[in-house]
């Protein structure tokens, strides 16, 4: 599956707001569609394609933000300023994962006209993706950066060996201001992709942390797709 060449400008609806969540629940959709045309490939081929690397989890984290204490209890006020550690909104330019050798370029994307989140052309699988109508990386909030795991044409994509990054790992962005984000790694979970955690990756937060998304799990032949979604969840170091 191909990107649409019209890339959406306009936020959907702000970043926080119900066409937001809304747009995080349509990626769902377009996260089993990607992966169907990048594996169409895997087989076709004498030899078995090889297996991307799977996290010891399997189930959804607990939390993966501040503890319930920190959270603003019933009748009290949100915080009215971003953490400290927080910076200005900025495009990132690169993605740095040391455990698992990932030093990858990365493209924004749009929303489709289905309202569906734009990746990477397959022909550039070795590109991440950043959703731009949501937190740049640094901002407060959670920014989404996506991948292919591998494509028929090219083999094993950019975030191929996701799986295998583990707690407490880091991964640095660099942004288009010059400031480069390190997030440490908070957990790194696979969930079929009939319970994708729509809220806990696009959803609203008030501190800066990132999501990082690609297929993984088992391969099925029929549907030429993989059954999962690998998702690192992290937080911006300070």
């Amino acid at each position: 599956m191909s990107p649409s060449s019209d890339r959406t400008t306009t936020r959907a609806g702000g970043r926080h707001g119900k066409p937001w969540r809304a747009a995080g629940a349509a990626v769902v959709l377009l996260l089993v569609a990607m992966t169907g045309a990048a594996m169409i490939g895997a087989g076709m081929k004498p030899r078995p394609a090889p297996r991307p690397p799977q996290p010891l989890a399997q189930t959804a984290p607990e939390r993966t933000g501040p503890d319930e204490a920190d959270q603003p209890g019933e009748g009290a006020s949100a915080p009215t300023e971003p953490p400290r550690s927080a910076l200005p909104r900025s495009a990132p330019t690169t993605i740095t994962i040391p455990r698992i050798g990932v030093d990858a370029k990365i493209m924004p994307l749009g929303t489709n006209p289905d309202g569906t989140i734009q990746v990477p052309p397959l022909d550039q699988a070795q590109l991440a993706g950043w959703y731009e109508p949501g937190p740049s990386p640094g901002e407060v909030g959670n920014a989404v950066v996506v991948g292919h795991v591998d494509s028929a044409k090219l083999g094993p994509a950019v975030f191929f060996d996701l799986g295998a990054v583990q707690p407490g790992d880091t991964v640095t962005v660099n942004r288009a201001d010059g400031r480069p984000v390190t997030f440490r790694v908070d957990s790194v979970r696979s969930y079929p992709k009939t319970s994708f955690p729509t809220e806990l990756v696009y959803g609203p937060s008030d501190r800066p942390g990132l999501r990082v998304v690609t297929c993984g799990g088992q391969f099925d032949q029929n549907a030429r797709s993989y059954l999962n979604n690998i998702i690192v969840f992290a937080s911006l170091v300070d």
